[in-house]
């Protein structure tokens, strides 16, 4: 007798559909469990290593170190201001420097003044300043200036604070909230909360306060 074959059991298509979908899914977890532990290992590098894709939006287009910045009238240089380091972030048109130092030139191009400040939010479109952190101001007379903010008007050529401000001429103390002058400030204005303390001739300190005042 002749021995008849099995014929191989036939597999419903419907069950070979769910069979593949099972196997798609399970490949689909694991290529995402496989990316994610890749950004989990490149986010645990230093900022160096962190690809540029996933580097902060706010990051600076730029940075450099020993950063220098003039303007000049002609042949005569009106100020100069350096920086340890400076940041510059085009998206907000701003540089932001580090450790500031500005001198002012006089018409004959001799300096007269010089501003200091933790750091340093310049606009080059305008090349206005807002200098922030123990500003200070001191003139060749030896006049002084400190307040924690100030706002250096570059077409104005005027240094403004909405802050409290102390100025040291002398042995005179003036401080007062709200300022403006020029930066040689030989004419500077206090706006309110205004005190003095002035030496006489006798050595004597006379303290006098007033709403309002000036130079």
């Amino acid at each position: 007798m002749r021995r008849q074959r099995e014929a191989p059991a036939r597999v419903p298509r419907a069950a070979v559909r769910e069979r593949a979908s099972r196997t798609s899914g399970t490949t689909r977890w694991l290529r995402l469990g496989l990316l994610l532990a890749t950004l989990a290992v490149a986010g645990c590098g230093g900022d160096g290593d962190i690809p540029s894709q996933l580097a902060p939006s706010n990051a600076p287009d730029q940075e450099v170190r020993g950063f220098t910045l003039t303007e000049s009238v002609g042949s005569v240089m009106r100020w100069r201001l350096t920086a340890r380091s400076a940041a510059t972030y085009r998206n907000k048109g701003v540089i932001v420097a580090q450790s500031v130092g500005i001198d002012f030139f006089d018409a004959s191009g001799k300096p007269y003044s010089h501003l200091t400040a933790d750091q340093g939010e310049i606009h080059p479109s305008t090349n206005d300043m807002v200098a922030t952190g123990h500003v200070s101001i001191v003139t060749n007379a030896g006049t002084r200036v400190e307040t924690p903010s100030l706002r250096f008007l570059n077409k104005e050529q005027r240094v403004v604070s909405e802050d409290r401000v102390t100025v040291r001429r002398g042995g005179d103390v003036l401080s007062g909230v709200g300022f403006e002058s020029d930066p040689s400030l030989d004419h500077f204005e206090f706006k309110t909360k205004v005190s003095a303390q002035v030496k006489s001739a006798t050595g004597h300190i006379r303290v006098h306060e007033r709403g309002t005042g000036g130079r």
